[in-house]
């Protein structure tokens, strides 16, 4: 039976990158997932050479990376552009995170060993401390947590998949993850997790995965992915333009 390392949920941002256009890559993604470049701007090399330190080529192969993310798409002789965000295609998302990593959940749970079982008792473990610093109401203090909470929440969910056998599947799974981070990054700022219990949420997810229980598991992981779009309905359209909402609401 072959394990199919964490690393392939593209758990990589977390890596020293091993060449140049891997690093302007990654940190590009990075920023763009936390909104520093914004839905639908313009990413224009010129500038964007000097602030990552790479040469145009450089960055033009790492935007190309970008683009195969779906992150980033390229509009003919105008230039690179970070791909936009709605809530239809937020929910589009969100489907098919529950079709895919349900199905890698069921074959996680049949092939996991105990090697399995201690990668998500301790991810989980880390994931739990995480999240009790995310309970801020300062909404500065709780951006600030959120990228560590954001490694240990990914890594808890590679860690539930992780005995799935199909690089393809997770590698597909890796892609939407990305895609959806960009939404949970966004929500922290309106304080979606707020009304969710996160920690209960997970304990549950680990406590059926350890059980070896796969409808019940594939049930509360559905909803557990489904519950962050329900909360995105809510918010103004706005939200996904790139303004400021707090300031003109």
């Amino acid at each position: 039976m072959r394990l199919v390392s964490k690393q392939s949920f593209d758990l990589d941002k977390q890596l020293e990158p091993k060449t140049l256009v891997e690093g302007a890559y990654l940190a590009l993604r990075n920023d763009i997932i936390r909104g520093v470049h914004g839905p639908s701007s313009k990413l224009k090399v010129e500038h964007l050479k000097d602030v990552y330190q790479v040469s145009g080529g450089t960055l033009r192969e790492a935007l190309a990376l970008l683009v195969a993310d779906s992150l980033v798409y390229a509009e003919g002789q105008k230039g690179f552009f970070v791909s936009p965000m709605s809530i239809r295609d937020f929910k589009e998302i969100t489907q098919l995170r529950v079709l895919l990593e349900l199905q890698a959940l069921k074959q996680s749970i049949e092939n996991g060993d105990d090697k399995w079982e201690a990668d998500v008792m301790a991810s989980y473990h880390r994931l739990a401390l995480a999240e009790k610093k995310l309970e801020l109401e300062d909404i500065e203090q709780r951006n600030a947590q959120f990228s560590a909470w954001e490694e240990r929440n990914a890594e808890f969910h590679a860690a539930l998949v992780s005995a799935c056998e199909s690089r393809w599947l997770l590698q597909f799974i890796g892609i939407l993850y990305h895609q959806s981070e960009r939404y949970r990054s966004l929500g922290i700022q309106y304080g979606t997790n707020l009304k969710r219990d996160l920690q209960a949420e997970h304990e549950a997810l680990k406590d059926a995965a350890l059980a070896r229980n796969v409808p019940l598991c594939s049930d509360i992981l559905a909803e557990h992915i489904s519950i962050t779009y329900e909360l995105f309905e809510k918010l103004p359209e706005d939200v996904f333009s790139g303004k400021d909402v707090l300031e003109t609401a």
